[in-house]
Parts: C-alpha cells; structure tokens; sequence
C-alpha cells in the first residue's frame, strides 16, 4: 500500500490513502452502471447465439472493465469512443456487407480495414512526434506523439470490433472474434503494447519512452502491412476446426498480453542501454524509473504468459485430446516463459538490475519473437494456422 506524506508541526506524517470506493464519485458509478446495462442488454439479444462459456465471458466483462475504468480513467472514455464508433459503422452496414462502397464514413474511415490502415498511418506518425521530441527535447512533440498514439489505439481497436461483425454478415458461420491469424493478432499485439506503455507514460508522468517503444509497435505495423499486401491477409476466412472453440476468446488475449509487455520491457531495457552509455542521456528518466518499468512490465506479462499457457494446456486437451505434445509452438512458448521466470527468479532472488537485467529483457525479445513468428516461418506443427 503507497503512503502520502502530509507535513505537520511536529514534521512529516505518513498517512495512508483511502480505499477505492471511498475514492469513487458519481461519474464512477454511472460508469459502472453503463456498463453493466451493455452487458444485460447483450446477454438478452445475443444470449441465443451463446453458450454457456460466451454468457460467462460476457457477464464477467462488466466488473472487469469497471475495475479497469476505476483504476485508470482514459480506459472510460476510450470505451465510449469505441462504442460509439464501431455502432455507428454496423448502423451503417445496415446488414450488408456491399454497404462498405457507398457509404462515405465506411469507406474511408469505419469499415476494419480502413481503420486498420488508419492505425497503421497514425502509429507512424506517433513515431516520428516522439523522436522529434525526445530529440529536440521538445514537450510539444512529445505530447503530439502521444495523442497520435492514443487515436491509433482507437482506430485499431474500432477496426477490430468492426471486423468481428463483418466476420458475421459473411456469414453466420464465418463469424468469429478476430484474433484468429497473424493479420488479427499483429493487430492486438500493437493494441497492447500502445495501451500499456500508455498506462506507463501517464503513471511515471514521462514521455522519453515513447520514441522507444513505438519502435517495435511501428515494426509490427510494417510487417502487418506487408503480410496485408503480400498475403492478400485482410480477407476474412472461415475458422479452421481446431480453432471453432470459445478457449481461442480467452487463451489468444492473455498470450498476447505477455508478448506485448515482453516487447515493452525490451525496448524500456534498450532506452536503460542508451543511458547507461551516455546515450541520450540527458533526456531520458532516471536509471532506476527505467529498471521499474522493465520489472513491472516482465511482472505483468511472465503472470498473463502463464494463465496462457494453463489456458493452451486445457484447449489442446479438448481439441487433440491431450495437455501437452511438444509441439514447436508449445515448446518454443515453454522456452519464452522459462527465460522470463529465470529472470523474476534473479531479479527477486539475487536483486538483479542494470544492464545484465536490460540486456536479458532485449535479447527476450528476439526468443519471443522467433516463438510468435519464427515457429511460423521455419517449423510445423499443430499451430501452423497463420505461415508465412
């Protein structure tokens, strides 16, 4: 539990915050009550369409999502944006998939994949902001790069509810929540990591570390542009059978939690480098801000990787009729997840810090990414659903 000091006369008293609910006003509970209204008005139109485990996810969305918006408020009107934002569009489509070349605002802003390029441009940009203002040391730019960032998150995350009714009206058995293939989870992946480094740029009050960690975000985009091109990967197809399970709507979430923090701790560890050698040094946080964050970040992926890996366990147990097969893409996320739990272990254990800790974090990075891709690119196994 933090303190907070208050000065008295008889010097400085350490005095220990209220609790939650004691900190929540009426906008908070309205908040909640919104929620929970969406949650009940989903549950009695769509509750036909759902089993048992889609009606649990569904009702347990609410609390989740009003936690999140307690404990950080853009998550609120981020929420409201989105809801606004992806009706709008199906209210356009108006049941028909044609309705995406005539109609101005689905054409070139709301239908997935316009905002999906969208996301793309403005991620970019958000690059370009920050680096400009890290290296001019300019706030203005900074606080452009962060507000591109924030929009790109809005657009992306509108093109992927969006997607996942346009999966319904090519039809009803197409339909599925989109993080199915590479192009879907290339998409969650630069959700994630630009929300949690989002989290940590308003928590630590800094933005220097954003011209870092929009790096690997703009990489993923480019790649994503790439494999869109390339690969013709914005089509959506129907769900091969393995994946025909509501396991993929909580076990695909969770993965990509860890991959996109892991990616964070990566490039918080490379701004760590940078400093340590004299790199920029006068413009980035303090050594041990950056030794937090990398901490918190591994922290926070090393407990979604391992729900993920629990989660992977049970889905392969129902889908090939056992928990574990030594599978390439199981193996490999075996490995990512003992690198990280040695690196806890040594952090918690022997007090690791500085640069052998940022060195590990990046060169984690390069271990998680050949399990995400390299598995995809040079082996086979039962998870080959997204090759290159």
């Amino acid at each position: 539990m933090e303190l907070t000091q208050q000065r008295t006369a008889q010097g400085v008293a350490y005095t220990q915050p209220p609790g939650l609910f004691r900190r929540l006003g009426a906008i908070d509970w309205l908040y909640a009550l919104a929620l929970v209204a969406g949650a009940l008005f989903a549950l009695n139109r769509y509750g036909a369409y759902m089993d048992i485990y889609e009606k649990g996810i569904l009702i347990l969305s609410a609390p989740t999502f009003t936690w999140l918006g307690w404990q950080w408020k853009p998550v609120r009107w981020l929420m409201a944006l989105l809801a606004v934002l992806s009706l709008s569009a199906i209210w356009m489509y108006a049941g028909s998939l044609e309705m995406a070349n005539t109609r101005f605002f689905l054409k070139y802003m709301l239908s997935s994949q316009s905002a999906i390029l969208w996301m793309s441009t403005l991620f970019f940009l958000s690059t370009l902001f920050y680096w400009g203002g890290l290296l001019t040391r300019s706030d203005f730019g900074s606080a452009i790069g962060s507000k591109l960032c924030w929009a790109a998150v809005v657009l992306g995350f509108t093109g992927m509810l969006v997607r996942w009714y346009e999966s319904y009206l090519v039809g009803a058995d197409v339909g599925h929540i989109p993080v199915s293939n590479l192009y879907e989870v290339f998409i969650l992946f630069c959700m994630i990591t630009a929300l949690f480094y989002l989290y940590y740029e308003q928590r630590y009050a800094t933005r220097q570390l954003g011209a870092f960690v929009l790096l690997v975000i703009s990489a993923a985009v480019g790649f994503l542009l790439w494999y869109t091109v390339s690969r013709d990967a914005a089509e959506i197809q129907p769900l091969v059978p393995a994946l025909q399970s509501w396991w993929m709507k909580i076990h695909v979430p969770a993965n990509f939690i860890g991959y996109g923090t892991f990616a964070l701790a990566a490039m918080v560890g490379t701004a760590y480098l940078c400093k340590s050698h004299g790199i920029l040094a006068d413009r980035l946080p303090a050594l041990e801000l950056l030794d937090d964050v990398m901490y918190k970040a591994i922290a926070v992926g090393f407990a979604f990787f391992t729900i993920a890996t629990i989660l992977g366990g049970l889905w392969a147990a129902e889908a090939w009729g056992g928990y574990w097969s030594w599978d390439p893409k199981e193996t490999w996320a075996l490995i990512v997840w003992l690198n990280y739990a040695a690196w806890l272990h040594m952090r918690l254990m022997k007090g690791l810090r500085g640069q052998i800790a940022a060195w590990w974090a990046l060169v984690g990075l390069l271990v998680t990414t050949f399990a995400f891709l390299g598995v995809n690119m040079f082996l086979s196994g039962l998870h080959s659903y997204g090759q290159l």
